[in-house]
């Protein structure tokens, strides 16, 4: 009786910037000395309430120095739901790796009512452009349980070549790079850490077994190590003549680990299916750098940066013709 006396109060007290104390007991059909009571309790808990004194005045719900539990209707909690699911995956940093934790936590406690609701919306909903493959928040809450409850995970996976196949895994981790997620796990059959594209996981579901975590690794570096190169037909090394930072804030652990050497420099490691593909991406780095392997790979730079001379050759030329102006070598052929 008190707790439900306590949420209709929160429920009602944010309403209005400011409740006399006899609309409240109107509204609550209570006596005046339990609205004081019940005032009391939640100040108690942690919910800044504010008497104003005086004729005219009343209580009001003020802003606390912590967050107190909140109290949602259907509407605001369908609202909220669809909003985490979004942050969860988009590509704000340090906001979708929160709103995942938080979404778990609201979705406990949903009502089957609601999730019809939130699904039905978020499936109505379109970004205006997709960058990446959608990720399911329902696959993202359902394997963040499970890394929780350390409770193995069986799931159908498709690999990047398309090729499918049937996993039994040990959860560990949920990685956001910025652009994707990733769930790091021991693969059960295989004896062995992985990383799995969350997008790429079909049907995750809890097998009901636990688990002992077994010597993990560190989440965050061993997707960078894992996607960064090793997928790839060919590896590179390059010393770039820039701070770690600097070369950081331009590859994505996606696509190369950077250790920092000092004194300015710092190693890339990365890896692409053609030699070509990383020519232009060190060349997209706009910094100073030296190959250190694999030897191809110089060559490679090398015609990149005649083919870039002979289309910018080729452009002044087109452009002095289109202009009128005098033909090249004009002046040799008098």
């Amino acid at each position: 009786m008190v707790e439900t006396r306590l949420l209709s109060l929160l429920a009602v007290l944010p309403t209005r910037p400011l409740w006399s104390g006899a609309e409240l007991t109107d509204r609550l059909e209570i006596t005046a000395r339990t609205l004081r009571r019940d005032i009391d309790r939640l100040r108690a808990l942690g919910y800044p309430i504010d008497s104003v004194p005086g004729r005219g005045g009343g209580y009001r719900l003020g802003r606390g120095g912590r967050l107190p539990p909140l109290v949602l209707d259907d509407e605001e909690a369908v609202a909220v739901a669809v909003g985490l699911s979004t942050a969860a995956g988009g590509t704000v940093e340090g906001v979708n790796e929160a709103s995942l934790r938080a979404l778990v936590k609201l979705d406990q406690v949903l009502p089957v009512r609601l999730r019809h609701r939130v699904s039905a919306l978020r499936d109505a909903t379109a970004p205006l452009q997709a960058s990446v493959e959608p990720v399911d928040p329902d696959n993202l809450v359902s394997l963040a349980r499970a890394c929780d409850a350390t409770q193995v995970l069986r799931f159908d996976y498709v690999d990047g070549r398309g090729r499918g196949s049937r996993r039994r895994v040990e959860p560990y981790r949920l990685v956001p790079t910025g652009r994707r997620w990733y769930l790091v796990a021991r693969d059960v059959d295989r004896n062995a850490w992985r990383s799995f594209r969350v997008d790429r996981i079909v049907a995750p579901r809890p097998s009901g077994e636990r688990f002992e975590l077994r010597d993990p690794p560190d989440a965050p570096a061993f997707v960078s190590r894992s996607v960064g190169s090793a997928p790839y037909a060919f590896r590179a090394r390059i010393l770039v003549h820039a701070t770690g930072t600097v070369v950081r804030a331009k590859v994505p652990p996606t696509t190369g680990t950077v250790t920092d050497l000092g004194e300015a420099r710092s190693e890339l490691v990365t890896g692409a299916d053609s030699l070509a593909t990383i020519a232009v991406h060190l060349a997209m780095l706009d910094e100073e750098f030296e190959i250190l392997e694999p030897p191809e790979l110089v060559n490679e730079v090398h015609r990149l940066a005649e083919r870039l001379r002979r289309a910018g050759a080729l452009g002044v030329t087109s452009r002095r013709r289109q202009e009128g102006g005098p033909k090249p070598f004009a002046a040799a052929s008098r």
